[in-house]
């Protein structure tokens, strides 16, 4: 059978057992801060499993999608190197997420078992004999299901401890016992030693997970309101198994990408090394591929970190089949004609994975060059260091430098060796190689493990590689202490989750001990913005009402605001409004006391809500418009919609021109004009319907099957839940305030409509009128406004300066804010370094702007690096402009440089980060 085959039997059997198949929920886990990736079926569900949600099955099946790359699940070192692990796979399931103990049709686990076994054996006719099942070690009930109500042999049943047969989901989250079954295809197959062993001829092919605790962030495990079966098949696995191949690498879901990399390369897939390879590559461009066409990009932090990580760890592995230049993207068509017809996003988003893919190689192969000739000179210092002990009688043993700049920087080149009665000898690191080693050292010299991080840090280098590159020199490295900066690293991660998720828990916490019904909100109808209500609940500065009009923060929509009033006239302040478990809860300020639970009129603050309507519709209308404009290529990765403006990021590649923008606001405002009407009744409607209407999703919402459409005549349609106009002329009038790059791909625009539009010209109009006053007096008077003006034309132009100081990046303890700005002059670009130093307390700055043909780069650092760090602006400058085709220099506080390729600024930009490590 072909793999499309098992994966329709799968379903087929499934739905013919009264499930529901349902679609693979995105690899991007956008509502889930606990989750990089989605790692498993179970994610779309965890809602249901944590009793915060329903759906109106209770049996489902689906093929996921998965990525497992960091976190408890990360297979990424086995990916290659053995013939199973793989960072992407599609986990086929099955899933009962109703309570057995209600007839609703939910079922536990004698149905997961005896299921399982008959669709194995039955239907694709898996010899029993070959075939092993595993409980957890106090599952008796699963035990007897298995020896009494299957034809499997008894003894082929196993019990196992939590490591192989307790499932966690992650840190947090659901979680319980399980079974596996295995499947043994080697010789000595009757012999249970082989069963989690790790070996590749006896593998899990399918987990049967009986969900009925949730795990919280201190490690307690509490009981579900409900148990769950939640199985996970590997896709990959089956079909290798069906398709009688050795390795998943061999099936028809990875020949074809194979056979693409053998072509470019020109390379047989036959060596091991080759084989290892090109199977990586394989494995790597499914997960950048199915992650960017679901949202996700490469970048510097979080799951961008972790696409970067990967693709050029793929980059790496093709160098050693000879693909020097970018390739990687070369194979996302081969992956759209294998696997676009089950998963259609990513033929839907083709041209915007392949941009993003190859515009990330390039800048590695720039970066790992550099990588490269960093590691030779590290080694040859390794090597001159231990060169220089008095034990080896060498007379002199010096270091030359080559390519060395005007700051001193460069990379170490030879090395001269002067042997006592033999002369000296130079030796070139490129061409020193083991043996020469072994020629001087007894122990072989060792790379620190600081120095093994920073390659793997910064470079992208894995510690495979770096071993490797080393060996080839007869050098070893520290794995003992870039082991333990990994373990650092790993546990920032893990602490930022944990912060994340604080919040979150206290809220669980809260409503779970409430014992209330569901929050209704009555907030989409405006003749309700002021009501009555009870407070049913209070703890840790929240409390929850039986009803509220208060939106609460969801979908980028901020949470509302108001007050509660007391019958005696005493009132509290409610500063923001938040979600969780379906409960509203209700952040306040004041002091809440028990006399407060009773009946208290409620009141939204409707100015405010007023002005968050109009800018949450103008997005819908921009998004329809930059689609219009730009291309359907577009695609929201994030937005923020308050009172005061609108925030919309997006994938688009290059910079939004100047008719660009004012096309995409003549078309917004053309809409506010013609005064579409919001159509009713898109409330809780079927999923189906809405998608059947071309509904765009918007990004972090989550859907189930009743949804929520906005809709405003025929120009744009969403789902979303939040609060909107009912006629576009409410919104007024619409205006872009800011355009930039915020990642690799992603796009920014904040914009403004109504009110906001009145205020920013009112400040135009005020400063201008006070301008005109001031050019009346002398010339002295008229020089000093004219800065001024200029001054003002800076700010309103390049209002970003702001946007890169909320946003630094730390590195090694230091804060950089860089960004690209619009400058017409260097002197204009000098005042913004002066204004970007002002308002940095600590920190390196860089801003670089295309000025006319050519390219301005100003850099500032502040005195407290100067001195403690002696960390100089001119030297970082000068590093940058060199990217750009150019040199610079000036103060350590503050330095310029000019460059001549306008068309490397975003990689110069890119690479501020590198550069900073460095030093």
């Amino acid at each position: 059978m072909t793999s499309k085959e098992i994966r329709n039997q799968f379903l087929d059997f499934f739905k013919e057992k009264g499930h529901r198949i349902v679609d693979s929920a995105p690899v991007v886990p956008f509502d889930d801060p606990t989750l990089l990736f989605t790692n498993a079926g179970m994610n779309q569900f965890k809602d249901v499993f944590l009793g915060q949600g329903s759906r109106d099955y209770n049996r489902a099946t689906d093929t996921q999608k998965c990525i497992r790359v960091s976190g408890k699940h990360n297979d990424l070192e086995e990916v290659g190197r053995d013939t199973y692990h793989h960072t992407f796979f599609e986990m086929l399931g099955n899933w009962s997420l109703g309570n057995p103990q209600k007839p609703e049709g939910g079922y536990y686990k004698e149905e997961a078992i005896t299921w399982a076994w008959e669709l194995l054996t039955n239907v694709w006719k898996l010899p029993k004999e070959r075939l092993w099942a595993t409980v957890y070690r106090t599952d008796h009930e699963s035990m007897d299901i298995w020896k009494n109500k299957t034809d499997i042999n008894p003894n082929h049943v196993l019990k196992f401890d939590e490591k192989d047969n307790f499932w966690e989901m992650g840190d947090t989250g659901p979680c319980g016992p399980c079974s596996e079954i295995h499947v043994n295809i080697g010789d000595d197959f009757e012999n249970p030693k082989w069963v989690n062993a790790g070996v590749e001829e006896c593998i899990e092919i399918w987990n049967l997970v009986f969900v009925q605790y949730n795990r919280d962030e201190n490690g307690k495990l509490h009981d579900l309101p409900a148990k769950h079966v939640d199985t996970g098949m590997g896709f990959e696995r089956i079909v290798a198994v069906l398709q009688e191949k050795k390795a998943n690498y061999d099936t028809d879901i990875f020949i074809p990408i194979i056979e693409k990399i053998s072509k470019i390369s020109g390379v047989a897939y036959k060596e091991k090394d080759d084989v290892v390879s090109m199977r990586v590559i394989a494995d790597h461009i499914r997960t950048l591929t199915f992650a960017i066409a679901d949202g996700a990009t490469p970048g510097n932090e979080g799951r961008g970190y972790v696409l970067r990580r990967i693709l050029r760890r793929a980059s790496r592995f093709g160098r050693k089949l000879n693909l020097n230049e970018p390739f990687l993207y070369k194979l996302v068509d081969v992956l759209t004609e294998t696997m676009g017809d089950v998963f259609p996003e990513i033929i839907t988003n083709k041209k915007n994975v392949i941009k993003i893919i190859k515009a990330e190689e390039e800048s590695f192969n720039r970066t790992l060059d550099r990588g490269i000739e960093l590691f030779n000179s590290i080694a040859l210092q390794t090597i001159f260091n231990s060169l220089n002990n008095p034990k080896y009688n060498i007379n002199r043993v010096e270091i030359i430098l080559l390519n060395k700049t005007n700051n001193s920087c460069g990379f170490v080149n030879k090395l001269e060796i002067s042997l006592e009665g033999k002369g000296k000898k130079i030796y070139n690191i490129n061409t020193w190689t083991k043996s020469t080693t072994e020629e001087y050292f007894e122990l072989k010299p060792i790379i620190n493990g600081e120095t093994v991080f920073k390659l793997f840090d910064t470079f992208g280098f894995p510690i495979d590689l770096t071993n490797i590159m080393a060996e080839e020199k007869g050098l070893t490295i520290d794995e003992v202490s870039f082991n333990r900066l990994m373990d650092k690293q790993k546990e920032r991660a893990r602490n930022t989750t944990k912060n994340k998720t604080s919040t979150l828990n206290k809220l669980n916490i809260m409503s779970d001990n409430s014992n209330i019904e569901n929050s209704e909100f009555i907030g989409y109808d405006r003749r309700r913005l002021s009501t009555k209500a009870r407070i049913v609940s209070m703890a840790e500065g929240y409390l929850v009402l039986d009803k509220t009009p208060f939106y609460p923060e969801s979908g980028g929509q901020v949470g509302d605001t108001g007050k509660i009033i007391k019958k005696n006239g005493e009132e509290i302040l409610i500063i923001n409004t938040v979600k969780t478990n379906n409960i509203i809860a209700h952040e306040y300020k004041g002091v809440v006391n028990k006399d407060f639970l009773a009946e208290v009129s409620i009141i939204v603050d409707k100015e405010k809500r007023r002005n968050i309507m109009s800018n949450h519709s103008a997005t819908h209308l921009m998004h329809a418009a930059l689609r219009k404009v730009l291309g359907k290529h577009v695609k929201q990765s994030g937005s923020l919609v308050d009172e005061e403006k609108l925030r919309f990021d997006f994938t688009h590649l290059e910079k939004i021109t100047a008719n660009e923008i004012k096309e995409i606001e003549k078309i917004v405002n053309n809409k506010i004009r013609e005064g579409l009407n919001r159509q009713s009744g898109l409330r809780d409607i079927p999923f189906e319907d809405a998608k059947e209407m071309g509904a765009l999703m918007f990004f972090g919402d989550k859907y189930g099957d009743k949804v929520n459409v906005v809709k405003f005549d025929k120009f744009s349609t969403e789902f979303c839940g939040g609060t909107h106009v009912k006629n576009t002329s409410e919104i007024g009038i619409f205006k872009i305030v800011s355009e930039s790059s915020i990642a690799s791909g992603i796009r920014r625009i904040e914009a403004v409509t109504g009110r906001g539009v009145y205020e920013l010209i009112s400040s135009q109009e005020n400063k201008l009128s006070e301008l005109t006053q001031k050019l009346s007096e002398s010339n002295d008077e008229k020089r000093k406004l004219e800065k001024e003006i200029s001054e003002f034309e800076l700010k309103s132009k390049l209002g970003g300066i702001d946007e890169v100081v909320k946003t630094p990046i730390e590195i090694g303890g230091i804060n950089l804010f860089k960004g690209k700005v619009e400058a017409t002059s260097m002197d204009e670009l000098k005042q913004m370094g002066d204004e970007l130093r002002n308002k940095i307390k600590s920190g390196v700055g860089v801003l670089i702007s295309a000025i006319g043909e050519k390219v301005g780069i100003v850099c500032v650092v502040s005195d407290d690096l100067i001195k403690e760090k002696k960390i100089q602006a001119g030297n970082i400058v000068g590093s940058v402009a060199k990217i750009v085709g150019g040199g610079g220099g000036g103060r350590p506080h503050l330095a310029t440089a000019g460059g001549k390729d306008v068309s490397k600024i975003d990689e110069a930009l890119e690479n501020v980060d590198e550069i900073i490590k460095e030093l």
